[in-house]
């Protein structure tokens, strides 16, 4: 599996988004997947780019988490803004990368980036817990590139 178009069918990828929209009801922070076919380098450091481009860290309380997959390389990154960084224990985002790697060890992409959307979901809602007003100040597409 080389392209992206068949890392995840059409309905995989609504599952995905609807598990972002849910996952954002609770809380102001913000949840994104971004697909590659390759990071063309350091996944870490693209993911980073990324990041940016995407304008993840425009969120007013520095509470946007990146899941990025470059599938041909099989790798994925979960980067946290240091809004989230600050108040999760150390070894959430390992924890985190431990069970999407589970199920994407399985085949299962959608189900693994769906927990990774869950867990990371949680998190937020108990740290940045949705109050009046809050927007959602990013789109639930799933991007790729």
């Amino acid at each position: 599996m080389s392209k992206i178009e068949d890392f995840l069918t059409q309905s995989e990828e609504q599952e995905v988004i609807e598990a972002i929209r849910i996952a954002e009801l609770n809380t102001s922070g913000e949840i994104r997947v971004h697909l590659e076919k390759t990071s063309n380098g350091d996944a870490t450091n693209r993911a980073l780019e990324l990041f940016y481009t995407l304008k993840m860290d425009n969120t007013k309380l520095q509470n946007g988490v990146l899941i990025y997959v470059a599938i041909e390389e099989k790798t994925f990154v979960i980067y946290g803004d240091k809004g989230i960084n600050d108040v999760v224990s150390n070894d959430f985002w390992d924890s985190t990368k431990d069970v999407m790697q589970s199920y994407f060890k399985q085949g299962n992409f959608k189900q693994g980036l769906v927990e990774g959307i869950i867990k990371s979901g949680e998190q937020l809602k108990n740290h940045f817990p949705w109050q009046d007003g809050d927007i959602d100040e990013l789109s639930n597409e799933i991007s790729k590139g």
